[in-house]
């Protein structure tokens, strides 16, 4: 269920996602070709006893301490260092100023006495000679100072044929993942953040004891409604039920609910499907019936009658209550005035309920 709601956000939000990803292929496109390409060189170099102090007695000991990481951390600093980048540069020919695009780092590799130096910039030739240099002026550095260990050039550092940056193929590919990634993410915050509005929009619009409209929002609606009014086909029909009257005030709260919304329910099975239920007062709702002409309006109301005249079983006390429905229908006539048809139409039921009492009480003198 989570999953299909997630979907269904997806699937509104659709477009967010296309634009969002688009725009992150065109950034990464327009970046491509303003970028400066970047070439990577490699050399690796490897720390191990002198030759010259292989038969030593001190060898085993100064194997030991190859063992220990900080030997080659060390050499690996040594790599890194300023000094050896500005000997290294002057070697080729170059000043430090003209280097400044350029990076080097020196690592030493998992689990071995092996060190990997790289160099990065824009000139091919430039970081392979560099990268060379560096471990040249590395080795004659640290050849000077510890006797013990040789550091060697295990592989040499060769120019490379292709930039590794920027990758225009694989950077699109990215930037398409990432833009649908991004957009959908968006899609999903913004569905979050706007269904809280959207669900107090519609709180304020709902009765909560019926979930029918509230009056405020009927009379809203009735009067947009009579506004596009010019065929004379707007109806509006009351149904009070007097069946109510002595029992709303003294129920729980929880069995007027479910007795209103019984209500609502039987209204709303009796309409169309741009009709309108909404609560007229405590004890009468309304139903809002547009493009409805009068022969129409009239029986639709007689079926709302019959349907409200079957009684509503309580589930909580295993009662029924007998709602005793009245209705009227009027008919709103092209540029009346709201309130003069709302009063019409009140009128209207008051002379229901009128002419049915004076109904019985002639059956009663009979």
């Amino acid at each position: 269920m989570e999953i299909r709601f997630y979907i269904q956000m997806l699937q509104r939000g659709w477009w967010i996602i296309l634009v969002v990803a688009l725009v992150a292929a065109l950034a990464s496109l327009g970046s491509s070709y303003v970028a400066i390409p970047q070439y990577q060189a490699s050399a690796r170099f490897i720390l191990a006893p002198s030759q010259e102090l292989i038969n030593s007695p001190d060898v085993l000991r100064s194997l030991d301490t190859l063992d220990k990481t900080s030997v080659v951390v060390t050499y690996s600093e040594v790599m890194n260092s300023r000094r050896i980048f500005e000997n290294a540069a002057a070697t080729i020919g170059k000043n430090t100023s003209d280097l400044d695009e350029y990076t080097v780092l020196a690592v030493v590799l998992p689990s071995s006495s092996v060190l990997d130096l790289s160099v990065s910039g824009p000139n091919p030739k430039v970081v392979s000679a560099l990268a060379n240099a560096i471990g040249l002026q590395t080795i004659s550095y640290t050849g000077r100072l510890n006797q013990v260990y040789n550091l060697d050039f295990l592989d040499t550092a060769t120019p490379p044929k292709e930039p590794f940056s920027p990758q225009p193929v694989r950077d699109l590919g990215l930037s398409i993942l990432l833009g649908l990634v991004v957009g959908a993410i968006l899609v999903i915050l913004g569905e979050q953040i706007r269904m809280p509005i959207d669900a107090l929009r519609r709180r304020s619009l709902i009765d909560q004891s019926s979930s029918a409209y509230n009056r405020k929002y009927f009379q809203r609606k009735l009067e947009e409604e009579q506004a596009k009014n010019v065929s004379g086909d707007l109806g509006m029909g009351l149904i009070q039920l007097d069946g109510l009257s002595d029992l709303i005030e003294n129920m729980p709260p929880i069995i007027t609910q479910q007795l209103l919304h019984e209500v609502t329910r039987k209204l709303r099975n009796e309409l169309r499907g741009n009709d309108m239920v909404g609560r007229w007062s405590d004890v009468s709702f309304a139903v809002l019936l547009p493009a409805t002409p009068e022969t129409a309006a009239i029986r639709t109301l007689n079926r709302i009658k019959q349907a409200l005249t079957e009684p509503i079983y309580i589930t909580q006390t295993h009662d029924s209550v007998q709602l005793h429905p009245f209705v009227a229908v009027k008919v709103c006539q092209p540029k009346e005035l709201i309130d003069v048809f709302i009063s019409r139409s009140e009128a209207a039921l008051m002379q229901s309920k009128q002419q049915y009492f004076a109904n019985e009480a002639e059956t009663e003198k009979q």
